[in-house]
């Protein structure tokens, strides 16, 4: 009996500690991701404060009082809340009246009289009553914003790290827009009715860059963000809210498949009409007026329209700015006519056509797996710019003798993996989008080039597989590792003899596993289902370029000593010589 409980203390504290050592593991986590964002983590609490800064503004020049609007208020009006004036006001020429400090003036339950009415616009309309109340809704409502705008752009549902420049970006959008939705109802125009002060909201011109240099779903998460925002800056006012959220969702939408600038105008177009059927609809659903319905629509429509236009002449600078790849400069870069791609061509042909065909592989592999495609065949396009200085020690570019055979392992392992820290350099000098860089870096992973490193043990049997591997880090993006899977499947396959159907599939199979089991492609992202799916794609592929012909009556082979006739080409005609005895 004795001993039982024991064991049980024995394991309770076990358990304790198992407990403690989680618990410290969660907090120094914690703290070791702090310290890697800490730019990101200052930048979110200077923004806070800019925008409680703005809002503080805004709160002393609202006609509230204890958080309430003047105008829910009238003479006669059964009071719902006791309001009392937390300072003392003299009386002025505009209102006549005197206020004290601890002075009820309206109670709950009581009706609201003239004195008390007019006592309350005093204070409304005083220059020096700040409605603290007001002020700390506002900020408690950033606040939670703020947490839900943290959440939404967590690695889990981003499927990515959030980039300080896109967060900065992100906050820059947010205060102008908010600060618009504030001050706006100050001019007359935009105070008639909530459906004006749309009109001075440009959500469509933030959310069609947003969508266009980061992406759809960065897009609908910041499309949620801004709506809220600008809920609170509108006075909770669900029709602007509604009208917003329309909007920007309509807008990250229409141009996420996109390819050409011209498409921007059309983009353009589609978000007028739309803004002016949500106009139409919101009408309709909280029973308001048509009158003058058609100056408002005029006016969103308007709203919309230009909002495309700013959008298509700011996306340049900014993606220059941010070096992100939107598709407009995807578009750019894939032209196979620049300098790049022609000196590739010239100085290291093999390694052209060698790109060419991963790209194949590459776009239709992301297409089958719902990823970037246009990303992953620029990437596989210059994953191999390195090369260009040493093309001659590239096995695709030798026609004759292979250097390597004159210099020792080690030395050619060097000059092999250089050309992804070259390839890297000339990215940086040719200002490539972020994600071309990250893809030229991590085509390799870290992975053992197996040739040289056998070949070194047969040397030395010591030698250390270290040595013998390239310098950087597994693939972070799904793009990324279809270009790695697409490098080495195109290249491995070139060694294959009958490459039929089946046997393309079992060597495919082998080399995605090899990768696995190398853990290249831990921290993609990437599932099972999507391997099945980027196998089968590079198979369909391979199987359709290693095709076999039928072989023509008359063939004959060049090199074949015994042939007899010879075919030669003179001016565009064939003529026939027949051999000598």
């Amino acid at each position: 009996m004795q001993k039982k409980n024991d064991n049980v203390i024995e394991n309770s504290k076990k358990k304790e500690k198992k407990n403690k050592d989680k618990k410290v593991s969660v907090f120094k986590k914690f703290f070791e991701n702090l310290k890697e964002d800490y730019p990101i983590f200052i930048l979110s609490i200077v923004s806070f404060l800019v925008i409680s800064i703005i809002t503080f503004f805004s709160v002393t020049k609202n006609v509230t009082i204890a958080a309430f609007s003047l105008n829910e208020y009238e003479i006669g009006q059964i009071a719902d809340r006791n309001i009392v004036a937390d300072r003392t006001i003299p009386a002025n020429s505009k209102y006549p009246i005197a206020i004290h400090d601890g002075e009820k003036i309206i109670r709950k339950g009581f009706p609201i009289t003239e004195e008390g009415y007019r006592k309350l616009e005093k204070m409304a309309n005083e220059k020096e009553y700040i409605d603290y109340r007001a002020y700390a809704n506002s900020v408690l409502y950033l606040l939670l914003l703020m947490i839900l705008w943290t959440l939404l752009y967590s690695d889990v549902l981003l499927g990515r790290k959030l980039a300080f420049k896109e967060l900065l970006l992100q906050i820059i959008f947010f205060t102008i827009l908010y600060s618009c939705t504030l001050f706006a109802p100050k001019y007359p125009f935009f105070a008639q009715s909530p459906f004006h002060l749309c009109i001075a909201i440009p959500t469509a011109f933030v959310i069609f860059l947003i969508t266009l240099l980061y992406g759809e779903k960065s897009a609908l998460f910041y499309s949620i963000v801004l709506s809220l925002g600008i809920l609170s800056a509108a006075d909770y006012n669900i029709i602007v809210f509604l009208f917003t959220f329309c909007s920007c969702f309509s807008a990250a939408r229409i141009v996420r498949k996109i390819e050409t600038r011209i498409d921007m105008v059309f983009a353009s177009v589609s978000i007028a009409l739309l803004n002016i059927l949500f106009l139409f609809l919101e009408k309709i659903l909280f029973n308001e007026s048509f009158d003058r319905f058609g100056t408002l629509a005029f006016a969103i429509a308007v709203n919309g329209f230009i909002c495309g236009i700013l959008a298509l002449g700011f996306i340049t600078p900014l993606e220059q700015i941010l070096n992100t790849a939107s598709v407009f400069r995807l578009m750019d870069l894939s032209d196979l006519n620049n300098p790049t791609m022609r000196g590739l061509l010239l100085t290291a042909s093999g390694t052209y056509n060698h790109a060419m065909m991963v790209a194949t592989l590459a776009e239709n592999a992301c297409n089958e797996i719902g990823a970037n495609a246009l990303v992953a065949r620029v990437g596989a396009y210059y994953h191999d710019i390195g090369k260009m200085d040493q093309s001659e020690y590239f096995v695709e570019n030798q026609t004759g003798q292979n250097k390597h055979d004159d210099i020792n392992p080690s030395l050619s392992v060097s000059v092999i993996r250089s050309h992804v820290k070259k390839g890297v350099e000339k990215a940086h000098q040719l200002h490539l989008p972020q994600v071309i860089i990250d893809i030229i870096a991590e085509h390799h992973g870290n992975s053992v080039i197996a040739y040289f490193y056998n070949e070194a043990k047969k040397q030395n049997p010591d030698a250390n597989e270290e040595d013998f591997a390239y310098n950087g880090v597994p693939p972070t993006t799904k793009e990324s590792a279809v270009v790695m899977l697409a490098d080495t499947v195109e290249a491995a396959c070139r060694t294959l003899e009958k490459p039929s159907v089946s046997r393309l599939d079992k060597f495919i199979q082998s080399l995605i596993a090899s990768k696995l089991e190398h853990h290249q492609l831990d921290n993609c992202n990437l599932t099972f289902s999507d391997l099945t799916k980027i196998r089968e794609s590079f198979v369909t592929i391979l199987a359709g370029y290693y095709h076999s012909r039928i072989e023509y009556p008359d063939q004959k082979d060049p090199d074949d000593p015994e042939e007899k006739n010879k075919t030669v080409v003179v001016n565009n005609s064939v003529k026939i010589k027949q051999k000598k005895k």
